[in-house]
């Protein structure tokens, strides 16, 4: 049997093909993606800024139901919604012995080594599926990896009620970052965006301020508004005038995440000096270990405004040029929905 596919063969050449459906082997469940959603790590891919298997199918934000199980499976038997962890850690290196899966040596992912959710259908190993509730809105459960990255990040923060966050780009991972500070209690939310529409809806998702750095000047703002500083930054654009600014705005003694994926060999300039005097404290938060299943929990939950994120919905035919593209003005998520 055949099924629809949105294959990267090569950089910057992405179509729609007609592929073998997958056979769910030993320890693995064949998923019917229901809902994919579509990554700026995905358009780095594209470009050839991410490291990442060519060919190969894209998608690695994805839900959907089980459709049959391999040898050997006892947690599902086939008809439940499901999420899926995309990183598969080998388990054994000294990062995944250390409780260090995201930066295992032999790392691999779904959507980015070996076949993702772009497709009618994907494989996957057991152990990544993460039980969603049977009336979830695969929507809903399509955004679990992205938060639960997320969720990575926050950990890092370690945000204590009362304190201000400045949150640095307003995309999804943006957005998502200002509902998870309101719920870890900040006191200030601050969203710095040059989008006008994502600022309107930072704001109604739980920001206290939103400010639009190509007018206004965000450091000196900020630090009008915190008494020298905010608390804690998440820089979130993987740009270099983010970096920059952000590092500006923390106070001295504050928290800077760095969260954003910047293009692989990009540079950014500081001043190591003003590092040293401000002991800013430079806290890089990659992909979602032990996060997942936390993150599942939290879309099931409801507490989340998820629907507000999402801006398209496409089909398989329309992946390859809107992953080849740049985002569109407004653009918050775009769903594929095979």
């Amino acid at each position: 049997m055949t099924m629809k596919a949105a294959r990267l063969e090569a950089s910057s050449t992405m179509a729609l093909r007609t592929v073998d459906k997958p056979v769910a082997g030993p320890g693995e469940i064949l998923v019917k993606v229901l809902a994919a959603g579509i990554c700026g790590s995905d358009r780095h891919m594209f470009k050839g800024e991410y490291p990442t298997a060519i060919p190969v199918t894209l998608g690695h934000e994805f839900s959907g139901r089980v459709e049959a199980v391999g040898a050997g499976i006892n947690r599902f038997s086939g008809g439940e919604l499901v999420t899926i962890d995309p990183n598969i850690a080998c388990g054994t290196c000294s990062a995944c012995r250390n409780a260090r899966p995201n930066l295992c040596e032999r790392l691999t992912a779904i959507g980015v080594t070996r076949d993702g959710g772009f497709a009618e259908y994907a494989a996957v190993p057991e152990a990544q599926a993460f039980l969603l509730p049977s009336d979830l809105d695969p929507v809903h459960g399509a955004f679990s990896e992205p938060l639960a990255c997320c969720l990575h990040a926050i950990d890092k923060a370690n945000i204590r009620t009362g304190e201000s966050v400045a949150i640095l780009g307003g995309g999804v991972i943006g957005l998502l970052m200002v509902q998870l500070a309101k719920l870890e209690g900040a006191g200030r939310i601050i969203l710095i965006t040059r989008q006008a529409s994502r600022r309107e809806t930072a704001l109604e998702l739980g920001a206290t301020h939103a400010f639009d750095p190509s007018v206004t000047d965000t450091v000196a703002e900020v630090k009008a508004l915190t008494n020298g500083g905010v608390d804690v930054t998440i820089e979130c654009a993987g740009v270099p005038e983010t970096f920059q600014t952000g590092l500006k705005m923390t106070r001295r003694g504050g928290a800077f995440v760095l969260f954003g994926v910047a293009p692989a060999g990009m540079e950014v300039a500081v001043t190591p000096f003003d590092l040293l005097v401000s002991e800013v404290d430079l806290r890089p938060a990659y992909l979602n270990p032990f996060t997942h299943e936390r993150a599942a929990a939290l879309v099931s939950s409801g507490v989340l405004q998820l629907d507000k994120l999402v801006t398209r919905t496409i089909g398989l035919e329309d992946v390859a040029s809107v992953v080849g593209s740049a985002p569109e003005r407004g653009e918050i998520k775009v769903i594929v929905k095979p």
